[in-house]
């Protein structure tokens, strides 16, 4: 089969676009032809290694999979070949207590997709057939593949964590990212107020027209100011964080007593700076967030076969360009999210 890999880690530069012996699944797994896959930011840092994190090599990226089921192991029976799929990107061992009791993303030997094992820059991949899901008809593929992880991980972090309330205003960094543009349409969703971030005028326009309510430019050093200023001094009751260093300071300063903040990442930076004066003085919850449950998935996908919540592609681009749609992600030029089309 063709696939995208690397043989080491790096940069853009790394990716090679050759052929690879087709996976062989196990008796509870299923072999699925990629129709598309989409990028994440998890694939940059895993392609430029971890640190600490053993990927094995040569390794194929790739969390988010959309296409058709090829063949099933001896122990599936609820997943036929001709089935079109899509597949929850974690991976969990399906007995521990936290997957028993549908935490799965808790569970001690969870991975992900393109992670350390192979994932979707592919033709083929092989997954778990617990992780199979349904192909909304009214997606086309790329749109499909756009979803899971940053729908599954948006909805966990403010319908689960942070429990959004109508009413309140709930602050989402980044509108041009992928989770960004989804955490928009599940803050609206649940009735809150949204205030989107991002840097430049072209992407505060295409927050607005997305769903956000107010925007605010997080290049200029007032931002916090400004987000203050638009809850009548108050600040938000919630804080959609994802970008970590470059917005924490400001994050915790744009919320109202009693505020929360989720944070799923820190694509900015890890090492971000916190006065914990003002945690304990305005009594300040901050709660980390990290991917969601299978069922989880299956609940946000509910509104996105109802038309309530979509995937915001910027562009599609053919499986030999990844290291193209790499050099994209990187530059942050995209609005929503890169698409691998095999």
């Amino acid at each position: 089969m063709k696939a995208v890999v690397f043989h080491e880690h790096g940069g853009p530069e790394v990716l090679s676009y050759e052929e690879r012996p087709e996976p062989r699944i196990r008796a509870n797994e299923v072999l699925v032809e990629v129709r598309a896959c989409a990028l994440n930011h998890l694939d940059v840092w895993v392609r430029q290694g971890l640190p600490g994190i053993e990927i094995p090599l040569p390794h194929i990226l790739g969390n988010d999979v959309a296409g058709v089921v090829r063949e099933r192991g001896e122990l599936v029976d609820w997943v036929s070949p001709g089935e079109e799929v899509l597949l929850q990107p974690g991976v969990s061992c399906g007995h521990c207590r936290e997957c028993l009791r549908g935490a799965d993303n808790l569970c001690a030997s969870y991975d992900i997709l393109g992670y350390r094992r192979d994932g979707g820059y592919a033709e083929l991949v092989a997954a778990p057939a617990v992780n199979v899901v349904p192909k909304p008809k009214n997606l086309s593929w790329a749109e499909a593949a756009a979803l899971p992880l940053t729908l599954l991980t948006a909805w966990h972090m403010l319908v689960t964590r942070a429990r959004v309330e109508p009413g309140e205003d709930v602050l989402v960094h980044a509108a041009g990212s992928g989770v960004g543009s989804i955490g928009i349409q599940i803050a609206r969703l649940r009735g809150a107020r949204v205030i989107a971030t991002a840097g430049s005028e072209e992407k505060l326009g295409k927050a607005r027209a997305l769903g956000a309510d107010e925007v605010v430019n997080y290049t200029r050093e007032d931002w916090p100011k400004e987000v203050r200023r638009l809850t009548g001094k108050q600040g938000v009751d919630v804080v959609f964080e994802h970008t970590g260093a470059a917005t924490w300071a400001g994050s915790i300063m744009s919320l109202k007593k009693d505020g929360r903040l989720v944070t799923c990442g820190a694509t900015s930076g890890y090492d971000a700076r916190t006065d914990l004066r003002q945690v304990f003085y305005r009594h300040l919850n901050l709660l980390g967030s990290f991917m969601g449950s299978k069922a989880e998935l299956l609940d946000a996908l509910k509104f996105v076969e109802r038309g309530q919540v979509r995937a915001v592609i910027d562009r599609t681009l053919p499986l030999a360009d990844a290291r193209r749609a790499h050099e994209l992600m990187q530059s942050r030029a995209q609005f929503g999210k890169l698409v691998l089309e095999v």
